[in-house]
């Protein structure tokens, strides 16, 4: 790992974010040499399923060597942010770097996700990045050493990036291009670069996302951590850059990257927006056979079954015209899949889970499928679901199978574009809660 060197010894930096996560991560790197940390952060008050508050990262900061002052700030509000700067300026004197890693994030497409959320992730990511870097920037213009660094993807604009979640990729690709804009901008005056990286990190909402186990396909915030201090401790000139973490670390003659895993050994999770192909890299994983969640597993049997068209006729349960049937009395892994679920659907399962999921196959047995973990006890097979639906899920009958079994990470399966989901997004992560349940039994 990256060894300090006391360079940012008296810096302060303004980090937004800093409360968990990635942002606290860089905090703890400087705070080694010293540093003043401003964290800048909503949680003042223990959250419900998150860990930290402001208060208990400045106990680390100070532990790790540096002096913290806690700020009650969401990006979005301009009040708050002026406040904590001139804090800080009382306080330290000046502000000499500002990390903008505060960021919101909904992975929906774009008839499912809600306008609060539309213009949460634009408000906190895009706006949040350009009105933090313009308060703090004559604070940044008078010190020797002025940095922005904005936890932010190089542009790629391969279309697989937007498809699936365009709020989310336009809002991380407008904190990118203050970095476009800004390094020009202020040239010769504060240095603003973008770091990004190559592997998904292990956070509180990399956990969300992917579920359990998710962890052992990640890296430690440490990897960020050990590159932004790369980057904050380099002069001015270094500017208008779009950094990848394990690059720039390679560069700076790290070779071992065990000590960065969460679970060494194990295959990793691509990051978004880097220009790897995700449909690709994902095979290459299944098939380095390294871990169970990637592992091919043996090729079973498919029995073919023909499926009926019914887009002229109305189905055996009074379903509309335009549902495909898969054929109930068919022995493929499909249905065998089905059959399993159903089996194991409890009554707490439902009172738990309360989501009608419709699942559009491809295939072999493709058609309409659909899990009710809503109604009365609960049931699972072909057909319309009996009732208005919460979740739709749409992939190919195969990596259907993989993914209730465990042979592919639905974290994965979405990533790579394998699997596409449509509403409530809550309820498509408690359904991946319970695969693990499922699993077990096929």
């Amino acid at each position: 790992m990256l060894a300090n060197t006391g360079k940012l010894a008296g810096c302060t930096l303004f980090i937004t974010g800093a409360s968990r996560g990635i942002g606290k991560a860089i905090a703890l790197k400087a705070a080694k040499d010293g540093a003043n940390i401003v964290i800048a952060a909503k949680t003042g008050v223990p959250h419900r399923t998150l860990p930290g508050t402001i208060y208990t990262a400045a106990e680390e900061i100070e532990a790790a060597g540096g002096k913290a002052l806690p700020c009650i700030v969401n990006v979005i509000e301009e009040d708050q942010i002026i406040a904590a700067v001139d804090q800080a300026v009382q306080k330290f004197g000046g502000i000499d770097i500002l990390v903008n890693n505060a960021s919101a994030i909904s992975l929906t497409g774009t008839l499912e996700t809600p306008m609060k959320k539309v213009d949460l992730m634009m408000s906190a990511n895009t706006r949040g990045t350009y009105l933090t870097s313009k308060i703090c920037l004559p604070y940044l213009r008078k010190s020797k050493i002025g940095h922005i660094l904005n936890i932010s993807p190089p542009i790629n604009l391969n279309p697989i990036w937007f498809k699936n979640h365009c709020a989310y990729t336009i809002s991380k690709y407008g904190m990118s291009m203050c970095v476009l804009g800004m390094s020009e901008e202020f040239k010769g005056e504060v240095a603003v670069n973008a770091l990004w990286p190559q592997t998904a990190i292990y956070t509180s909402a990399m956990d969300m996302l992917g579920g359990a186990g998710v962890e052992k396909q990640c890296r430690k915030t440490d990897i960020l951590a050990d590159a932004a201090y790369c980057i904050l401790t380099k002069p001015k000139n270094y500017t208008g850059n779009f950094v990848i973490d394990e690059k720039l670390l390679r560069e700076e003659g790290i070779t071992n990257f065990d000590a960065y895993a969460v679970a060494p050994g194990h295959p990793l999770l691509p990051d978004f927006f880097l220009d790897v192909d995700p449909e690709s890299l994902a095979m290459t994983m299944e098939a380095q056979g390294a871990s169970p969640t990637f592992r091919e597993g043996k090729k079973q049997d498919v029995v073919k079954n023909k499926v009926p068209d019914k887009t002229k006729a109305e189905g055996p349960d009074g379903a509309k015209p335009g549902v495909h049937f898969a054929a109930e009395s068919a022995t493929g892994p499909v249905t065998q899949t089905f059959k399993i679920i159903k089996g194991a659907i409890t009554e707490d399962v439902v009172k738990s889970t309360q989501g009608l999921y419709r699942f559009e196959l491809s295939g072999e047995e493709g058609g309409t499928w659909y899990i009710d973990l809503k109604n009365k006890g609960g049931s699972a097979g072909s057909g319309d679901p009996p009732g208005k639906v919460d979740v739709v899920m749409s992939m190919s009958s195969s990596d259907f199978v993989k993914m209730f079994s465990g042979k592919l990470k639905p974290t994965m399966a979405f990533m790579s574009g394998k699997l596409t989901i449509k509403g409530d997004m809550a309820l498509a992560i408690k359904l991946e809660k319970l695969m693990g349940q499922f699993s077990a039994k096929l």
